[in-house]
């Protein structure tokens, strides 16, 4: 088990983890109708959660499952005592609060994707881990009750999808026409570390947003590096002394060593508040905290508790090199703006935690699905929490902002929620469609989307589709639909035992006679396999027009293949639709030009693009990845 949750809905949402915070702002049900007659489910009582003054119009369930883990006062009821889900459910739908702000960062009007959604809370973790009878029970309670779209941000370790309780439990959800939203993980930037690969839910990688906190860090040699950091107190810009910690901890942290100094540490994000914290104490000033190699460029908004400021990999190093080559090295910050928003922030740029593909559990399907804002997300907060989430730090907020793909998440659940109040009659694979083939591979200086470990051009095993691109999604032109039977059709092409597919059926021998391969799922994206013995591979995929604008012809292109390794046909190359609903397919044919070596990383033996159809009014694009590996496929670190 790896991370954290939340789960919701189009007219009913509903979030899953650690519960929620009901006073906050972000749930009042200011201008929100009656609570739809269809919706069954209910508002638990629980320690220091009162149902009938905690749930309203705008929150209309509240239950908690934590038993099989923690079984402690504070989590014996729905409120929330981490922060994670009050912030992922007003992510996706908290209604639209006024001057919502951190310390005055960030401040503007805070609203969910999915403003007017209802929220259901389904709590199922404590406060560092999750049961499976917890997940399963809360899952199964959402689809009972009635939820519409379910944003789950948790995930399990990679294993067959019989072993998976998520995946199992999300498709007794999907099999209900429930959306579901899943986190990528944060395992990045290491490829094949994508978590929630089942295909019938959508899983969301994380990027950034055009918004900043600058801090410059001013050195005595007049080199100026800019950092990031929510540190809300007044900044002298005085000079001082310099000290570089190599390993900050409890230990470390000396007075005699610290005092009037700003600190220079590279630990955890996570050590980084507590150090500030102990710096502090210690009577230092500051704190420069440089992002470690994996992390790059990507700077995670942290809420100090002294003058401090979070650099980047590279200015972190030439940082380090003037430290050793001066006798007496200082620097002093200088901050000129809180907040900077627009074009001179790139963005979005891929987060360097966010988990990449490709898929170890089917690598025929191309996971991450796409992504979505998820690095430095203003969203409210508890009102018993520091924003650090230390004890030892007395401060509260109203507002938090975190980041991770659990806020990326939320994102795509609210956007699923809008989509599926426009087209109330779609699947979640054409709402999944929709989004896939509507979001964006350019950033806002119209450049391709980049990775900030490297920041390097970033691959469909990192972004999907691309960046979400709610307006076109109501409006696709073509989508990619499936139904569970495609679904069961895939396990079986994975060859699962009539006892591994009861979890999922209860059809008896459900793969009798089947001859199929997972490249026969009618997915939006395309992931091929070439082994030593495979040198062509022909896959059929199928488009349905959706458009109100008819008749509409379609031309195909393929875009961004900058590989000899492999060559792609398409037949036909022009699609026309008469009207609404009308079915069409092409088939790729994919030939490989290209034995797998050994020697090489399989992330150096993949190639990556795009096939575009284009009709006067619509782009519908999907990434293809190909990779070369070993005739047997290995999920054993193959990338190493």
């Amino acid at each position: 088990m790896t991370w954290t949750s939340c789960v919701q809905a189009a007219e009913i949402d509903s979030c899953r983890k650690k519960g929620i915070w009901p006073e906050s702002e972000s749930f009042k049900d200011n201008g929100i109708g009656p609570i739809p007659t269809r919706w069954k489910g209910k508002c638990v009582d629980g320690i220091e959660f009162n149902a009938t003054s905690s749930c309203n119009r705008k929150l209309i369930g509240a239950r908690n499952f934590v038993k099989g883990v923690e079984n402690d006062y504070h989590h014996q009821s729905a409120r929330d005592q981490n922060g994670h889900g009050t912030h992922t459910a007003s992510t996706a739908a908290g209604t639209e609060v006024n001057g919502a702000n951190v310390f005055g960062f960030a401040k503007g009007k805070a609203r969910g994707i999915a403003s007017k959604a209802r929220i259901a809370m389904y709590k199922a973790c404590g406060s560092s881990s999750c049961a499976e009878s917890d997940i399963l029970a809360a899952i199964e309670s959402a689809i009972k009750d009635g939820v519409d779209i379910l944003s789950l941000s948790l995930g399990y370790d990679d294993a067959p999808f019989y072993e998976n309780p998520v995946a199992i439990a999300t498709f007794a959800a999907v099999k209900r026409n429930i959306f579901v939203a899943s986190s990528a993980g944060n395992l990045g930037p290491y490829p094949f570390s994508v978590h929630n690969t089942a295909p019938w839910v959508t899983t969301v990688g994380a990027g950034s947003l055009d918004r900043d906190f600058p801090v410059e860090i001013n050195l005595s040699n007049n080199k100026t590096f800019v950092g990031s950091s929510l540190y809300p107190g007044r900044i002298s810009g005085k000079s001082y002394s310099l000290v570089y910690i190599e390993n900050c901890s409890i230990m470390t942290i000396d007075r005699s060593k610290v005092e009037r100094k700003i600190v220079v540490c590279n630990t955890s994000k996570i050590e980084a508040l507590r150090n500030g914290i102990l710096i502090q104490k210690a009577g230092g000033f500051g704190l420069i905290q440089l992002n470690l190699p994996t992390e790059g460029e990507g700077i995670r908004a942290m809420a100090y508790t002294l003058p401090s400021a979070t650099l980047g990999y590279k200015e972190g190093i030439e940082l380090l090199s003037y430290i050793k080559s001066n006798a007496n090295p200082r620097a002093g910050f200088v901050r000129r703006k809180d907040t900077v928003i627009g074009k001179k922030v790139r963005a979005p740029i891929v987060a360097s935690f966010s988990s990449r593909g490709p898929n170890v559990v089917v690598p025929e399907v191309l996971k991450p699905d796409l992504i979505a804002p998820g690095l430095n997300i203003l969203a409210a907060w508890p009102g018993d929490i520091s924003p650090t989430r230390l004890k030892m730090d007395p401060r509260r907020v109203k507002f938090n902002i975190n980041s991770g793909t659990s806020m990326a998440c939320p994102h795509i659940a609210g956007v699923a929620a809008l989509v599926r109040a426009v087209h109330p009659d779609w699947s979640p694979a054409a709402i999944k469609s929709a989004l896939m083939t509507t979001s964006t591979a350019f950033d806002n200086a119209q450049l391709p989307i980049i990775k900030h470990e490297d920041m390097e051009l970033a691959t469909p095993i990192s972004i999907g589709a691309g960046h979400v691109n709610p307006e076109s999604a109501i409006d696709p032109g073509l989508i990619y639909d499936t139904d569970t039977s495609d679904y069961i059709n895939l396990l079986c092409s994975l060859n699962y035992t009539e006892k591994q597919m009861k979890l999922f059926t209860n059809e008896s021998n459900p793969c009798s006679g089947f001859t199929g391969s997972p490249l026969d799922l009618n997915y939006p994206s395309l992931s091929v396999m070439f082994r030593p013995d495979s040198y062509v591979h022909v896959v059929k995929k199928t488009l349905t027009h959706v458009a109100v604008s008819k008749p509409e012809v379609y031309k195909v292109k393929i875009v961004n293949l900058n590989s000899e390794k492999v060559s792609l046909s398409i037949e036909p190359r022009k699609l026309i639709f008469n009207e609404s609903l009308q079915k069409q397919s092409y088939v790729v044919k994919f030939e490989s030009h290209y034995a797998f070596n050994s020697s090489r990383k399989i992330a150096e033996q993949m190639a990556f693009g795009s096939i575009l159809w284009e009709s006067e009014k619509h782009n519908v694009r999907s990434p293809f990845a190909v990779m070369w590996v070993q005739q047997n496929f290995n999920n054993s670190r193959l990338y190493k």
